[in-house]
């Protein structure tokens, strides 16, 4: 109540000392008398005497949202030709007469009847005429007059948006602008500072700071890291009179995302890596998986795996895979245990897509070390050769050795080795070899006349590990002798001349 009484004061000193002035035809004079033209009236014609006339009064100012007890006064109506007979009678009309503003028809003063909104409307423009009662006939031309409803700091600012959702580059310098909030203040800003806007941070500091007149939320740390902390809450304060004390505010929300850059290179979480692979792995089979850490994400921590050196790099592939960022180490020729047992390896990992500003940082790639050990496999016995040739005459004495296999165990142990016949290949038996040794030799006569080649398998097995077993074709040619004495085709039968004479066919 005391500020409203003090305002109403203040306006009502002001008012007293300032006269608003009217359009040219509707103007007031603001001395207290003019002079009246005379002239001749189009209803008597009469002669019109020149007399003095004058309306007074001020712009009417009002303050808004008056809570006092009694209505509002808000000014007096006042023209020389009253002379405090109660012959005159003032109207009001126009915007709210009747209903907002409330006239004394004999006194002419005026009352705001309800409380005003400046902000529902800020001038009202009235008409105002003085009657005489006798007559009905209007002492002075009507004229407009103003009422100018004064603001009072009854709006708080408010902002576009309950809530503001930004983002904005991990390390960025200080001061990089990262968003704009605006908040509006309905009251006048043409009157006083009801409506001047600060801005001000209540949370988020020390990692951002608002610009007080604009609005523009900024970075106020540096080096700021998405890996640390990505999201900040940052409550931003608007506040009117210019934030001096006794103003209203209002407040928003902004979060803020720290989006991420490649300011990490790849690390291996250990310095080396061991596998192994049995012998008998195929080509293209995967042994394990490595993998270097890079806190960053999306592209930014997409790795490329390499082989830089080592004496396995001609053995061992690695790949990338593109969903796990791992590296997959596969064999990439056969392997043999009694050959080498073990590989080491230099794998590289590095970031595919680097940043240049970072590079200083160091390099953006890592190594580690990867051994391999080959496990033996049992493996079959193998031949020297891929098949046997043996020639033999087919007079060959039965159990004559015609030919030697050899196999061997290609394992350390060198298992011994024993050799047989499969009879599914000699079925008559003609065949037979020693299993100590693997010579061949034969069971039975071999006759080239009737069977010139002999085609058998010869099995090489494990004496220990009977499942582990080869076989090898062993072509057998039978060479030809002269067993045979020439034979007629078929039985010749003739007949000759008793008279024949000598030497006649």
């Amino acid at each position: 109540m005391r500020t409203y009484s003090f305002l109403t004061v203040l306006l009502w000193s002001c008012m007293f000392h300032a006269i608003h002035m009217m359009p040219s035809e509707k103007r007031t004079n603001k001395h207290s008398h003019s002079e009246r033209i005379a002239g001749l009236s189009e209803n008597d014609g009469k002669t019109l005497h020149r007399t003095k006339r004058g309306w007074m009064w001020n712009q009417f100012f009002l303050l808004e949202e008056y809570t006092g007890p009694d209505t509002q006064y808000v000014g007096k109506l006042h023209t020389d030709q009253d002379k405090g007979d109660g012959n005159l009678k003032y109207i009001l009309t126009g915007d709210g007469a009747g209903s907002l503003f409330i006239i004394d028809e004999n006194t002419g003063d005026i009352h705001a009847a309800k409380k005003l909104d400046r902000e529902e409307k800020s001038l009202y423009v009235l008409r105002a005429k003085a009657i005489d009662r006798k007559t009905g006939r209007q002492v002075e031309p009507e004229s407009e007059f103003i009422i100018k409803i004064h603001d009072i700091n009854d709006n708080e600012p408010k902002f576009t948006k309950d809530m503001y959702t930004a983002s904005i580059p991990e390390m960025a310098g200080v001061g990089t602008s990262v968003i704009q909030v605006t908040a509006t203040d309905a009251d006048d800003a043409n009157y006083g500072n009801s409506a001047k806007v600060v801005y001000s941070i209540l949370q988020g500091q020390p990692y951002f700071s608002v610009d007080p007149e604009t609005g523009i939320i900024k970075t106020a740390l540096p080096d700021m890291s998405r890996e640390n902390r990505e999201q900040y809450q940052v409550v931003i304060q608007a506040k009117d009179m210019g934030g001096q004390m006794g103003g209203l505010s209002g407040t928003t929300t902004v979060n803020i995302t720290l989006t991420d850059v490649n300011d990490n290179p790849p690390r291996f979480p250990q310095s080396a890596y061991q596998f192994s692979s049995p012998e008998s792995a195929p080509p293209g089979t995967p042994l394990g998986r490595i993998k270097a850490n890079d806190p960053d994400v999306g592209e930014n921590a997409e790795i490329e795996y390499s082989i830089s050196n080592g004496d396995g790099s001609d053995m061992f592939d690695i790949v990338t895979d593109k969903n796990t960022q791992e590296g997959i180490i596969t064999v990439k020729k056969h392997l043999d245990f009694e050959n080498k047992m073990l590989y080491t390896l230099r794998v590289e990992a590095t970031n595919t897509h680097p940043d240049p500003r970072f590079l200083q940082l160091g390099p953006f790639k890592d190594t580690a070390l990867v051994k391999i050990s080959v496990e033996d496999i049992d493996e079959p016995p193998v031949f020297s050769r891929p098949w046997y040739l043996i020639e033999v005459d087919e007079d060959a004495k039965e159990g004559s050795i015609i030919g030697q296999v050899v196999a061997q165990d290609p394992d350390i142990t060198k298992n011994t080795i024993k050799y047989s016949v499969d009879r599914h290949t000699d079925l008559d038996r003609i065949f037979n070899i020693y299993s100590g040794n693997g010579s061949l030799f034969i069971s039975k006569p071999l006759d080239r006349e009737e069977t010139p080649w002999h085609n058998i398998t010869v099995i090489a097995t494990e004496i220990n590990n009977p499942k582990q077993s080869s076989q090898i074709p062993v072509f057998i040619r039978i060479l030809d002798i002269n067993d045979h004495a020439p034979e007629f085709a078929k039985y010749y039968e003739t007949f000759v001349c008793e008279n024949a004479k000598a030497g006649q066919v």
